[in-house]
């Protein structure tokens, strides 16, 4: 799946507020740091701060900050703060005849592929990104049992 450049350019922004430990972050800084316009930053700063990841401060000494510690925050979290993360198939100028249940198939399948990838996203925060603490990616139950089992299948055998 190919992100879109506003979802990168909100994991760079939640990374710098992320390394600024708690303190009040200008939007203009960020601007200029990152390269991004001044505009674009205030939009992606008020979808970030409507998903509850940031806070922002109006006024002269305002800026933002993260709503919760990095370590809290999920990539995951971010990528569905900014994407859409609902698939289905354009059944425009197709065969009118074509089966409704196959193209429900195909939707299944594709948001099955989407969560999946998003699972993954959750498996990793943003303190991690913004190496702000030396943290293990936090596995979900999924990953974490299938790692148990892998192990657990391969302790008893020797290469003969």
């Amino acid at each position: 799946m190919r992100l879109n450049r506003s979802t990168s350019h909100a994991i760079r922004i939640l990374i710098e507020c992320a390394r600024a430990d708690g303190n009040l972050t200008k939007v203009a800084d960020l601007s200029k740091s990152l390269g991004i316009t001044s505009q674009n930053v205030f939009k992606i700063v008020h979808i970030l701060s409507h998903a509850g990841l940031i806070s922002a401060a109006r006024g002269r000494h305002g800026g933002v900050r993260l709503a919760k510690p990095a370590d809290a925050i999920c990539i995951g979290d971010i990528v569905r703060a900014m994407e859409s993360t609902e698939i289905e198939l354009d059944l425009e100028g197709s065969d009118p005849g074509a089966s409704q249940g196959a193209v429900k198939g195909v939707n299944k399948v594709l948001d099955e592929a989407l969560e999946a990838f998003i699972a993954i996203l959750d498996d990793h925060s943003l303190a991690e990104m913004a190496g702000v603490e030396k943290a293990q990616p936090r596995r979900s139950r999924g990953a974490a049992s299938r790692a148990a089992q892998t192990s657990s299948s391969t302790r008893g055998r020797t290469n003969e």
